[in-house]
């Protein structure tokens, strides 16, 4: 039987040193937030819900986000959303380059690919300030509730975290990209909609986060936890 793993306070740049699934993690994590990105160009429905595809994915991103800081602290999980912001940034300009290019002599999907994938300046940008708000929120929640709680409770960190982020991150999404074109009350109606499902599919996947955040703590032998650390989202060294 393993060890228990080893408390440490993230302190020194040295703690980040290499670990066996951060790759693995912030792999998955962007190829969520890029998977969500895509998805999101057709809206579904699912019972009594209607939202953007990319939201059956989205919220894998911030479990994954729980997990990152919970087992390796802020600092490793700040790292993973500026890596995941920045690949967000790539695909956006990417499509908008392919969009803008003159079609082929031939090819009859050009307005197709525009409708799907031409992205509008508003939704790119409301994507792109809702997932950075919001992540940052999540992952500074949790590591405060963290120290707060001694490491007890991590549903309480992981739900109370989501809760936060999900919240600020629906809200600038929706604000910045439809205020003024949609109705207040299809709005409201689609904050709610999209929050509940978000929130929903965080507390159903609990089980699984615990059982992926005690493997990981055994088999990386650490547990951090962020009582030196400073939680400016720009500061990218020390404490």
């Amino acid at each position: 039987m393993s060890a228990a793993p080893v408390p440490r306070e993230e302190d020194t740049p040295a703690e980040l040193g290499p670990f066996r699934f951060v790759d693995v993690i912030t792999a998955s994590f962007v190829a969520v937030l890029l998977l969500s990105n895509i998805g999101s160009t057709k809206i579904v429905t699912a019972g009594p819900f209607q939202f953007d595809g990319g939201t059956i994915l989205f919220p894998l991103s911030y479990i994954f986000g729980d997990i990152l800081t919970e087992v390796y602290g802020f600092r490793r999980s700040r790292r993973v959303i500026w890596i995941g912001f920045f690949w967000m940034i790539v695909a956006a300009a990417f499509l908008a380059l392919i969009d803008v290019l003159p079609p082929a002599p031939g090819f009859e999907l050009a307005e197709s690919f525009h409708l799907v994938l031409g992205q509008a300046p508003r939704i790119v940008t409301g994507s792109l300030l809702a997932f950075w708000c919001g992540e940052f929120a999540n992952s500074i929640v949790l590591a405060r509730l963290k120290v707060v709680t001694g490491g007890r409770w991590l549903w309480v960190r992981t739900i109370g975290s989501t809760l936060i982020g999900q919240a600020i991150d629906t809200a600038v999404f929706l604000t910045v990209a439809f205020l003024g074109v949609l109705p207040r009350e299809l709005l409201i109606a689609v904050w709610i909609s999209n929050y509940v499902f978000k929130v929903g599919i965080e507390v159903v996947l609990t089980p699984v986060t615990y059982a992926v955040v005690d493997g990981l703590k055994r088999a990386e032998d650490i547990d951090m936890y962020d009582t030196r650390t400073s939680f400016n989202p720009f500061h990218w060294s020390g404490s």
